[in-house]
C-alpha cells in the first residue's frame, strides 16, 4: 500500500508572512522544510505527499514548486493565485507549466465576508480552473458550509475538497449544524473531504482518539470511503500532536484493508492526478 499525506505545509518562517502564528503557537515559529518532513513521513510509512499553501502569495507558490522539483516525494502542490484578478488565466497558465501544480487554495476562513466565495470575481476565478485541470481546496469554518454548498452547486464538474473536515467545534463537542451541512455538501459527487486538522480543533492537551473518531464517522458516513483522504496538516498539527500520532488517528479508524488503501493513498492520488515521480523516466 502506497501511503500519501494529502495535506502538509512547508515554510521558511517570517513573522510578517506568517503573522497568523501567534504566541500560543510558538512551536511553529521556525523553518519547516522537506528534510524535516521526510523524517516524519518515513517514520510513519508515508512515501508521498501534497504540499499546500499557507501564505497568500505567489512567492510561496513558487517556493513550494521549487521544493517539489528537487524532492521526489512531494507529488503535488496546491498553491495560491489571486482568483479575483482579471489576469487569472495568465497566472494559471504560468503555474500550469509546472507538472507538480495540481490545485489552488484561498484562505476563505479569514475573510471578513462569510460569502466571499460567492462574489462574482471569485466565481470567475473558480470557473477558470477547469481550463487547466486544476482542483480547489475549500478552507472554511462550519459557518461557511452553506455558502460552500452554493459554490459547488455552481460548478458540478469542478473537483473540490474540503480541508480539515470544515473545522467543527470539537473542543466544545458540537456536531450541529456542522453534521447536517456536511451531509448536504457530500451529496455532490465532485466534492471530497480531507480527514485532517482535527487535533487542533480539539483540546490541544486533552483530545482523545475516540472523540475524534465520532467526527470521522460523520464524514465517512456522508462521503463514503471513496471521497475521503488522510492529511497530517504538519507542522500545524504539532500544536496538539506529533506526525505519527496524528496519522494513526485516521489509520486506526479503518479496519478494512481495501478501505485503508483508498483513504491512505488511492483517493488523494486520483483526486490530484498524482504520479510517482521516481518511476517517471
Amino acid at each position: 500500500m502506497k501511503k500519501i499525506d494529502a495535506h502538509h505545509h512547508l515554510w521558511k518562517y517570517s513573522p510578517v508572512e506568517h503573522a497568523w502564528i501567534d504566541d500560543s503557537m510558538s512551536v511553529l515559529k521556525q523553518d519547516f522544510l522537506p528534510k524535516d518532513l521526510w523524517k516524519e513521513m518515513e517514520k510513519a510509512g508515508y512515501s508521498g505527499c501534497v504540499a499546500v499553501q499557507a501564505s497568500q502569495t505567489e512567492k510561496e507558490t513558487q517556493f513550494l514548486l521549487s521544493e517539489a522539483s528537487v524532492n521526489p516525494f512531494i507529488l503535488g502542490v496546491v498553491g495560491w493565485v489571486n482568483l479575483r484578478h482579471s489576469n487569472i488565466r495568465e497566472r494559471l497558465s504560468y503555474f500550469s507549466q509546472f507538472s507538480d501544480f495540481k490545485g489552488v487554495r484561498h484562505v476563505l476562513q479569514d475573510e471578513a465576508d462569510d460569502q466571499f466565495m460567492l462574489q462574482e470575481d471569485f466565481l470567475k476565478g473558480i470557473e477558470a480552473l477547469a481550463e487547466f485541470n486544476l482542483t480547489y481546496d475549500i478552507l472554511i469554518f462550519p459557518k461557511h458550509l452553506p455558502y460552500a454548498l452554493e459554490l459547488v452547486k455552481k460548478f458540478p464538474q469542478q473537483p473540490f475538497v474540503i480541508d480539515h473536515i470544515a473545522k467543527p467545534e470539537i473542543k466544545e463537542g458540537n456536531f450541529s449544524p456542522w453534521k447536517e451541512d456536511i451531509e448536504a455538501i457530500a451529496k455532490h459527487d465532485n466534492v471530497y473531504c480531507k480527514l485532517s486538522g482535527m487535533v487542533t480543533e480539539a483540546d490541544w492537551q486533552n483530545w482523545t482518539e475516540q472523540e475524534l473518531h465520532q467526527y470521522i464517522k460523520v464524514v465517512v458516513d456522508a462521503f463514503g470511503v471513496e471521497r475521503v483522504m488522510i492529511g497530517s496538516d504538519w507542522p500545524v498539527c504539532k500544536l496538539a500532536g506529533e506526525y505519527t500520532t496524528v496519522m494513526q488517528i485516521v489509520e486506526n479508524y479503518f479496519t478494512n484493508e481495501e478501505d485503508k488503501a483508498k483513504v491512505l493513498g488511492e483517493n488523494v492520488s486520483q483526486f490530484y492526478n498524482l504520479v510517482n515521480k521516481e518511476e517517471v523516466v
